[in-house]
C-alpha cells in the first residue's frame, strides 16, 4: 500500500515521505512570496529546520524564521512573533513544528493586520466575527510531530501569562491554506515526544467517540485514528526510523484533530489548566488524566465501546478498554499520577475554576460540575 495522497478534508493535505520539497508550490498556491517560517526554541537549530530553510531559500523565498516560542505558548511570543512578522515584511506564515510552533504561526498569521488584542477573538459564541478577515495572511502547516493535529485545525491555545489560563482562539481563516505532512520529518523525535503527542493523538479520538454530539463522519474517523494509534505507536516509540510507523501516525494526528470537530471532554477540560499553571507537555497530561476520565464517563459510553472495543481488537468491550488504556500508557513509559507531572493537591481548586470554563467540557458525555471535577483531578492525583 502506497503512503502518499492529496487530500481536501478539511483542507488541502500533501502527505508522504520528502514532500517538503514542495514547499516552494505550496507557497506558490497560498500566494506567498515573502513568508515567514515560525517555529519552537526546541527547533530552530534542528537539521530538519536548516534543510527547509534551505528550500526556502533556494526558491527565492528567503529565510526568514521567527522561533521565540515557548512550549506552552503566550500573548508575550504571540506580540514578538507579529513584530518580526511587519517588520520583516512577510506576506504568510509556514507554522512548522509541533503544537506549540503551529499554534503560534497561525496566530501570527491571523494577528498581524488585526487591531483588537488576540483575547477578543476567543472561542466564545460569535467572537470570532469581531475579526477583520481580509488582514487574515496565508498559512502553510508542516507538523513535524504527531499528535496535535493543529495542522488541520481553526483555532490555537494560547496561555495568559498573567492568569496562566489556556485560551483557544477560533476563526475559519484559520485553516492552512496547504498541509505538508511529511513523515521523515519526525524520524528524529525523542521517545517521550512520540509517546506523548501519538498519546494526544489518541485522547483526540476518544473524547471525539465519546462525544454526544452528532457527527458520523468526525465518529468514523476517531474510531480509525484509534485504531491506527494503537498499531503504530509501539512501532514508532520502539524504532524512530520506522518510516511506515511515522506516516500512520501522522495520519492519525491529522485524523483526531478533524474528528474533534464532534467535541473535546473531561480529558482536556483538565489538561487545558494543568497545562498553563504546570508548564506540562500537553499529550502526556491528556494520557495521565484519561483511564479517571474514562472511569467517570463509563455511565454514559460504555455501550459504544463495546463496539469499539471489537474493532479495535481488545477482549472484554469497555472494561477491556479501560484496561488497554492504562497498560497502553504503562508500555509508552507515561506517568501514572497527575503528581508525577508536579501538580499539586493545593492547586487543585485553581485547576477545577480553569476546567469548569474550558470550552471543552461542553463535548463531556457526562455534564462537567465543580464538584465532580474536584473528584476527577484528585482521582488522577
Amino acid at each position: 500500500m502506497s503512503l502518499v495522497g492529496n487530500w481536501s478534508y478539511p483542507t488541502a493535505i500533501k502527505f508522504g515521505a520528502g514532500r517538503i520539497k514542495e514547499l516552494p508550490e505550496a507557497c506558490a498556491a497560498a500566494g506567498m512570496k515573502r513568508p515567514l517560517l515560525v517555529t519552537d526554541k526546541g527547533l530552530a537549530d534542528l537539521p530538519i529546520t536548516a534543510a527547509t530553510l534551505d528550500i526556502m531559500e533556494a526558491a527565492g523565498l528567503g529565510r526568514g524564521l521567527f522561533s521565540d516560542v515557548d512550549p506552552n505558548p503566550n500573548e508575550k511570543n504571540l506580540e514578538a512573533g507579529v513584530a518580526a512578522y511587519n517588520a520583516g515584511g512577510h506576506d504568510g506564515v509556514i507554522a512548522f513544528g509541533g503544537g506549540s510552533g503551529l499554534d503560534l504561526g497561525k496566530m501570527v498569521a491571523f494577528m498581524a493586520g488585526q487591531t483588537r488584542p488576540v483575547w477578543d477573538f476567543e472561542d466564545i459564541g460569535d467572537w470570532w466575527t469581531r475579526a477583520d478577515s481580509d488582514v487574515i495572511a496565508p498559512i502553510i502547516a508542516v507538523p513535524t510531530t504527531a499528535g496535535t493535529g493543529s495542522e488541520v485545525g481553526r483555532a490555537s491555545v494560547i496561555t495568559n501569562s498573567e492568569t496562566h489560563a489556556k485560551k483557544i482562539i477560533f476563526h475559519p481563516k484559520v485553516l492552512p491554506t496547504v498541509v505538508i505532512c511529511d513523515p521523515e520529518l519526525t524520524v528524529g523525535m525523542p521517545k517521550f515526544i512520540t509517546a506523548g503527542t501519538g498519546l494526544d493523538a489518541f485522547a483526540h479520538c476518544v473524547e471525539a467517540y465519546s462525544s454526544p454530539h452528532y457527527h458520523p463522519m468526525s465518529h468514523g474517523i476517531a474510531l480509525e485514528g484509534m485504531r491506527l494509534v494503537k498499531e503504530y505507536l509501539p512501532r514508532a516509540y520502539e524504532d524512530g526510523t520506522d518510516i511506515e510507523a511515522r506516516a500512520q501516525m501522522m495520519s492519525a494526528a491529522a485524523m483526531g484533530a478533524t474528528a474533534f470537530q464532534k467535541g473535546l471532554g473531561a480529558i482536556h477540560a483538565m489538561s487545558h489548566p494543568i497545562g498553563a499553571v504546570f508548564n506540562t507537555h500537553h499529550g502526556t497530561t491528556n494520557a495521565v488524566c484519561m483511564p479517571a476520565v474514562l472511569e467517570f464517563n463509563a455511565p454514559a459510553i460504555a455501550d459504544r465501546f463495546q463496539s469499539a472495543a471489537a474493532y479495535l481488537g481488545i477482549d472484554g468491550g469497555f472494561d477491556g478498554v479501560r484496561g488497554f488504556v492504562q497498560s497502553f500508557n504503562d508500555s509508552l513509559g507515561i506517568p501514572t499520577r497527575l503528581s508525577e507531572l508536579g501538580v499539586t493537591e493545593a492547586a487543585i481548586p485553581e485547576l477545577v475554576r480553569g476546567a469548569i470554563i474550558d470550552p471543552s467540557c461542553g463535548g463531556n458525555p457526562i455534564e462537567l460540575t465543580e464538584d465532580n471535577l474536584t473528584a476527577l483531578f484528585k482521582a488522577a492525583l
